[in-house]
């Protein structure tokens, strides 16, 4: 066979491998593609649901916003990052039911502002380093523009957020001060009463 040949049917084998390959198997050779079309498609269904601005959200279909909105995000890895050195000494059932109530408490307040999830999102940039992802975008509502960055780890074959960065201000920063400052000055029960009464209030 000649060189010549040779590339030809290499070239052919390749483009016959990637067409029996299907769109979820290209995506998962490139973790970009596969974080962009993830953010993407998870926009524009937020979006087909909230409907327009003067529709009014049946019970169903706000379970199915909240579903959407919330899925996406790894609540135990944004525990631990918000309870910082304080997660390592905990069992495993205090680690579980930390994440539970944390986890219902920001899935309750998730739907507050409706408003936040019309505005329109543009992907900057998606850096890559093995299971983590920074995503950088922006978004702009009533003329307003707003960065974004969000803070992603790979869990198996799922990219899900742990941080969201909003105009350069960190969500695990933020319950990182309000959570440790309780936990160092009264503990960490004190601290589950208190989210427990949250989640109550919910």
């Amino acid at each position: 066979m000649t060189t010549f040949s040779y590339r030809i049917t290499t070239v052919l084998c390749f483009f016959a491998l990637v067409s029996m390959m299907s769109p979820a198997m290209i995506m998962a050779q490139n973790p970009q593609a596969e974080i962009r079309a993830l953010l993407t498609e998870r926009d524009q269904d937020i979006k087909a649901l909230l409907g327009s601005p003067s529709a009014t959200l049946s019970p169903e279909r706000e379970a199915r916003l909240r579903a959407v909105v919330n899925d996406i995000i790894d609540f135990e890895v944004m525990g631990e990052a918000a309870l910082g050195s304080f997660w390592e000494p905990l069992t495993a059932a205090q680690r579980t039911d930390f994440t539970t109530v944390f986890a219902d408490i920001v899935r309750a307040q998730s739907l507050a502002d409706l408003d936040v999830y019309r505005s329109s999102v543009s992907i900057q940039a998606i850096e890559i380093n093995g299971t983590q992802a920074v995503v950088s975008t922006q978004t702009t509502y009533q003329g307003i523009t707003t960065p974004v960055v969000y803070k992603m780890v790979k869990q198996g074959n799922l990219w899900q957020v742990w941080d969201i960065i909003l105009d350069d201000v960190s969500t695990v920063d933020g319950y990182a001060r309000s959570f440790q400052a309780v936990v160092r000055r009264r503990g960490f029960d004190t601290l589950m009463e208190s989210l427990r009464r949250k989640q109550a209030s919910l």
